[in-house]
């Protein structure tokens, strides 16, 4: 089936097998490996990216289900050589250890200060609730996103 579909801003089209994951076609298909494959069930929220501006687990959606729309990876977060403030706020407050699960929270940050541009604590940790990390403790993560909220205000 052939599909057309922006990513990071960029169109592309391409045949594709009407059951592959929209994971699977950003990984394998446009070589764009900072979405990450883990759990293949929705769990743990690693594969999580930007449909149309919502974060959605790309190993929930099929390629052909992203025909026509936009996709943001965490390879399209930074502008111009510039870091969003969700990926500095990362750096600063030491928001990733082993870094699996960061794509995802990044994405996820990301959207919620698009909606939301001073979130709480309790509004962040709701965010990021479909994310696991087994490193962090979530502490770390928290601060970070807090952070960016608080980088972007100044801005």
């Amino acid at each position: 089936m052939r599909i057309t579909v922006t990513v990071n801003g960029q169109p592309y089209e391409r045949d594709v097998e009407p059951r592959l994951l929209l994971t699977h076609f950003l990984r394998d298909e446009l070589d764009l490996t900072g979405t990450h494959w883990g759990c293949d069930t929705s769990n743990c929220g690693v594969c999580t990216v930007q449909l149309d501006g919502v974060p959605v687990k790309s190993c929930t959606v099929l390629a052909v289900m992203a025909d026509g729309h936009e996709v943001t990876t965490v390879e399209g977060l930074e502008k111009d050589g510039e870091l969003d403030a969700v990926q500095k706020g990362f750096v600063e407050c030491h928001g990733l250890q082993c870094g699996f699960c960061t794509p995802g929270m990044l994405l996820t940050a990301r959207w919620l200060l698009d909606n939301k541009p001073d979130p709480d604590e309790g509004e962040i940790r709701e965010a990021i609730s479909g994310q696991l990390c087994r490193c962090t403790g979530y502490e770390n993560i928290v601060r970070s996103i807090r952070w960016a909220a608080e980088a972007e205000a100044k801005s």
